[in-house]
């Protein structure tokens, strides 16, 4: 059987910082996220940690927020996190917004999106520092830094040497599903096994279903943001 053309590589919460976001995780997940890092490209930062399982190998979760000590990027941030309307629901409090698609040959994935009147963005080359070295990677972003589709069609995101899964101890926290909001059929096509696409059109644009110390919890993403 062919391999599926992309793997879940993480889900995105986004917070209005960092410590809102660690805050909802305890209460939420019950778990305290791991270290994460700088993003200088964007002017954001991260908590991590590992989700993986069989069925979603190298799988982690990530808490973003803007940065308030790094300097403005010149570019709109990833994952619309520049936008008023997503600012605006985020100060109610960390949501999920996105889920990123790990790739091997992130140029022909887009090209194949750009032919089916998707354009996801151009291939960005990005980094940050970690204990364990520098971890890089090439990542489709956008130059108004959108989503689409309320953030259930993923940006995707090729690895270089170094994943940070491999360094991840074991959270606690594992994903046990995904089930994503309507998505075109060249989408649905690349999606792996464990990733389902709601037949209910009102259905919330992502639902990440997780095996936690707090039990099952399902999260729902924002929809249909002005």
């Amino acid at each position: 059987m062919t391999a599926p053309a992309w793997q879940v590589d993480h889900l995105v919460v986004g917070a209005r910082s960092l410590a809102e976001g660690v805050d909802w995780c305890e209460a939420t997940l019950g778990i305290t996220p791991g270290p994460g890092g700088q993003h200088p490209l964007m002017g954001t930062h991260n908590r991590v940690f590992g989700i993986g399982s069989p069925a979603f190998p190298r799988a982690y979760f990530e808490i973003i927020a803007i940065d308030p000590a790094a300097p403005a990027p010149a570019r709109a941030r990833w994952f619309d996190l520049d936008q008023p309307a997503l600012q605006a629901a985020l100060a109610a409090g960390p949501a999920l917004i996105h889920w990123v698609a790990r790739c091997d040959l992130l140029s022909t994935e887009l090209a194949a999106l750009q032919a089916a009147g998707i354009d996801r963005g151009e291939a960005l080359a990005a980094e940050r520092p970690t204990p364990r070295g520098l971890l890089r990677w090439r990542i489709s972003v956008r130059a108004d830094g959108a989503r689409l589709a309320d953030g259930a069609l993923p940006t995707l995101i090729e690895w270089r040497d170094v994943h940070p899964a491999d360094s991840l101890a074991d959270s606690g926290v594992v994903l046990d599903g995904l089930v994503l909001g309507s998505l075109p059929d060249v989408v649905l096509a690349k999606l792996p096994p464990g990733v389902q696409a709601s037949p209910d059109p009102q259905a919330a644009p992502i639902v990440a279903k997780l095996r936690t110390p707090r039990g099952r919890v399902s999260l729902s993403s924002l929809r249909h943001l002005p």
